[in-house]
């Protein structure tokens, strides 16, 4: 009689341990997804016990795919950064005139903030998580989103011969502006529409771009179109 083979007595290289893995990063996945819907509905303050439920589990099941609830709470960090680089597409792909790169840009990040403003609360409020000193999920983003627009501004100033070294310093000073502001705007609009605050960021913007460009001698049309800046793939945030 051939032996039943059981997991035990399965030679290590049969897959059983890779298939495991990936149904288990799978079940993550959607525990994940199930927490943003949760978060969505529910407010930033959503306790595990309603993510569970949204999920269709019992919180213990919940656990088994995590460790704790930081562990969860990293999970749809990361998530919900992946999103963010995704809907900010434009400032990866940079094109058209000065003005049209600023407007687009702009307008993808108050439309994700518009339309997830109790995810954006959540990271931030969640964002120093317990054995995880210096891991914040928004700090990471926006230092992402500056790097990236230092690159860009660094390939302009040196297409005009100017000073590349105040690039670094105009990207964190425009990603903090817009970032500030579009956070205020969320909890107190005032009245003012999303499209009239991307107006308002947007010409914000160019004056400190123009200011930074007239101090090298340059008078730049800023409808005027430009040439897009080599191609790159969005960066991974620091984890």
């Amino acid at each position: 009689m051939v032996p039943e083979v059981t997991s035990s007595s399965a030679p290590p290289g049969d897959g059983r341990a890779a298939r495991w893995a990936g149904q288990r990063e799978r079940r993550r996945r959607e525990f994940v997804d199930a927490a943003l819907r949760a978060i969505a509905e529910h407010g930033p303050d959503v306790s595990t016990g309603r993510i569970a439920d949204v999920a269709g589990v019992a919180r213990p099941q919940l656990y088994k795919h995590f460790d704790d609830a930081t562990d969860l709470k990293l999970a749809i960090a990361d998530r919900a950064t992946e999103l963010i680089t995704t809907a900010l597409l434009p400032i990866w792909e940079p094109q058209g005139s000065a003005m049209q790169m600023i407007a687009v840009a702009v307008d993808a990040h108050t439309g994700w903030l518009a339309e997830n403003g109790n995810l954006y609360r959540y990271l931030t409020r969640h964002s120093q998580l317990e054995g995880h000193l210096g891991r914040d999920a928004v700090a990471d983003v926006k230092t992402v989103i500056a790097r990236q627009l230092t690159q860009v501004f660094e390939f302009y100033l040196t297409a005009f011969q100017l000073d590349t070294r105040i690039a670094d310093v105009v990207s964190f000073g425009v990603v903090g502006l817009v970032d500030s502001c579009a956070a205020q705007w969320l909890e107190e609009p005032r009245g003012i529409t999303r499209t009239q605050l991307t107006d308002l960021l947007t010409r914000w913007i160019w004056r400190i771009v123009d200011d930074a460009l007239r101090a090298g001698g340059i008078e730049l049309d800023p409808h005027l179109p430009l040439p897009p800046p080599p191609r790159r793939q969005p960066p991974s945030p620091p984890g």
